[in-house]
C-alpha cells in the first residue's frame, strides 16, 4: 500500500498587500475603506483596496468613479510602488526567520518547502503561525497573510484563497476531492473567463466533472499540457514544469492628459526604451527585435483606433505600432533610440489628427549575451561598454543621472509599476 502524500508545500499570500502596506505606514488609514489608484483620476481603475473597501464591492479592476458611488468615503491613494517592493523585501527576511523561501511567485505570494519534521499537519501549521508572528512583529500588524499547506504547490495556493483574510488552510490528500469540490472552476489559478469557456464546452461545469476526467481528456479539454498537470495536481501529485526562459522585455504607460501629444508621447517612448535597455543589461539578455505601438482614444465609428464607436474608450487596436528587426542583437540604449527615432516620423503622420491614449515598447526575440552570435564583420561593443557605464552612473547619482536629450520633457514620467509577477529591482537605473 502506498503511503499518504505528505505536506510538502506552505505557499503564502499576502491579504490586500498594497492597502495594507498604505495602511501600515499611515495609521490614520487603519480601519477605512482605501482603494490603492495608479492615479487620482475618477477615470482610472483600482489596483488595490482593503478589506474595509471591498465589503461594498470595490475590488481590483473596479473604475475609480463607481467605487466613489459604491463607497462614498472611500479614500484613494495614489500608489506608492518603491514602498511595496520595499516592504515586499522586508516580508521575505522575515520569513525566512522561520523556514527558506524557496520560490518568489509574485510581488505578494511565495512557497516555502517543508522538510520531514515539518510535514505532519500540527508541525506544519506551527511552522506557519509562526510565519505569521514574525511578520507581525518583524514588518508591521497590518501585513496580515494567508497560508495554505498541502502535498503540492497548486493546492497550497488554492488553500489561501480559501480563508481570507489571515486564514490558514490544510488540504491533506485523504480530504481530496471531497474538499475541492464546493469550488468553482474559476477559483483555480490560471482559469479565467476564457478557459472556463472552454472547459464547459468540452462538458465540464463543476469540480465533480473536473475530478470525473481522464488525463487524456484534460489534455483534449484545456488543450495544453497544463491539461495534464491538473490531472496531476488535483490528486496531490508533484509536477516538474518546463522552465520559461524571458522572451520578450515591455513597458506601456498610459498618457495623463496632459501628454497626449506626440512630442510628449515620443520622449515617454525614449523613457520606456531606456528602461527595457537597463532592464536587457542586468538580466544579460540582448534582443533581437523592437516593437513599439501607440493606443488612441476611440473618434467614433470609423475612427483611426479602429475602434466601433463612443468617443473616450480604448481602441481597438493599435493607432499606430511597427515592428522592427535589429539586424544585429543589442542591449545598447543608443542603438535602440536610434532604430525608433528612424521609424517615428511614420507615426507622427499616421497619428496627426488622433487623440492619443497609451504608449508601449516591448523588446523581442531575447537571447543570453553569452548564447548570442554576433557578426563577425560588426565592431567589437563599445556601445555595451557606454550603456554599462551610463547604469553605474544613474546607479550612484540617481536613476535619471544620464539620459539622452530626447527623453529629456518626460524623464519624469512612466514612473516604477510592479506587475504582480514581476518584482522591479530598486536598483536597476531606469
Amino acid at each position: 500500500m502506498l503511503s499518504a502524500m505528505p505536506l510538502r508545500s506552505l505557499f503564502l499570500d499576502l491579504n490586500a498587500y498594497f492597502a495594507s502596506c498604505e495602511q501600515q505606514a499611515n495609521p490614520e488609514l487603519r480601519g477605512k475603506p482605501v482603494a490603492v489608484v495608479p492615479m487620482l483620476t475618477d477615470s482610472t481603475c483600482c489596483i488595490a483596496a482593503s478589506y474595509e473597501a471591498k465589503k461594498f464591492g470595490i475590488k481590483t479592476g473596479t473604475r475609480v468613479g463607481d467605487a466613489k458611488l459604491m463607497c462614498p468615503k472611500l479614500i484613494l491613494i495614489a500608489g506608492h510602488h518603491e514602498r511595496y517592493i520595499k516592504v515586499h523585501h522586508q516580508i521575505l527576511r522575515a520569513v525566512d526567520t522561520v523556514i527558506p523561501v524557496h520560490r518568489v511567485c509574485s510581488i505578494d505570494e511565495m512557497e516555502c518547502r517543508l522538510v520531514r519534521a515539518e510535514q505532519p499537519r500540527e508541525a506544519a501549521m506551527n511552522v506557519a503561525r509562526r510565519i505569521k508572528r514574525a511578520i507581525r512583529d518583524q514588518v508591521g500588524e497590518c501585513l496580515t497573510c494567508s497560508v495554505g499547506l498541502a502535498p503540492n504547490r497548486v493546492l497550497a495556493k488554492i488553500g489561501t484563497d480559501m480563508q481570507k483574510p489571515d486564514g490558514l488552510v490544510c488540504i491533506e490528500e485523504h480530504e481530496l476531492p471531497d474538499r475541492l469540490l464546493p469550488l468553482k472552476l474559476r477559483d483555480l489559478p490560471g482559469v479565467g473567463a476564457r478557459m472556463e469557456r472552454r472547459l464547459n464546452i468540452a462538458g465540464i461545469g463543476t469540480m465533480a466533472d473536473l475530478f470525473a476526467r481522464s488525463e487524456k481528456e484534460l489534455l483534449k479539454a484545456f488543450g495544453s499540457i497544463h491539461g495534464a498537470y491538473w490531472y496531476r495536481w488535483l490528486r496531490g501529485e508533484e509536477v516538474v514544469e518546463t522552465a520559461i526562459r524571458t522572451r520578450t522585455i515591455g513597458h506601456q504607460h498610459v498618457l495623463p492628459p496632459v501628454q497626449r501629444n506626440l512630442s510628449d508621447a515620443r520622449a515617454v517612448l525614449v523613457r520606456l526604451l531606456h528602461k527595457g535597455a537597463a532592464r536587457l543589461r542586468k538580466k544579460g539578455y540582448m534582443a533581437g527585435g523592437l516593437h513599439v505601438f501607440v493606443r488612441c482614444l476611440n473618434d467614433g465609428p470609423g475612427g483611426r483606433s479602429g475602434g466601433s464607436g463612443g468617443s473616450g474608450g480604448w481602441g481597438g487596436k493599435a493607432g499606430w505600432e511597427k515592428c522592427m528587426p535589429l539586424g544585429v542583437p543589442t542591449d545598447d540604449t543608443l542603438t535602440l533610440v536610434r532604430m525608433f527615432a528612424s521609424a517615428w516620423q511614420e507615426a507622427e503622420r499616421d497619428l496627426a489628427a488622433s487623440s492619443l491614449l497609451m504608449v508601449g515598447v516591448t523588446l523581442v526575440d531575447l537571447e543570453p549575451v553569452y548564447g548570442t552570435t554576433l557578426s563577425l564583420f560588426a565592431p567589437p561593443r563599445p556601445v555595451h561598454r557606454l550603456g554599462e557605464v551610463m547604469d553605474r552612473i544613474n546607479t550612484a547619482f540617481g536613476k535619471r543621472a544620464v539620459y539622452t536629450a530626447s527623453m529629456h520633457i518626460a524623464k519624469e514620467s512612466a514612473p516604477l509599476r510592479i506587475a504582480f509577477s514581476s518584482i522591479p529591482d530598486l536598483d536597476l537605473p531606469e
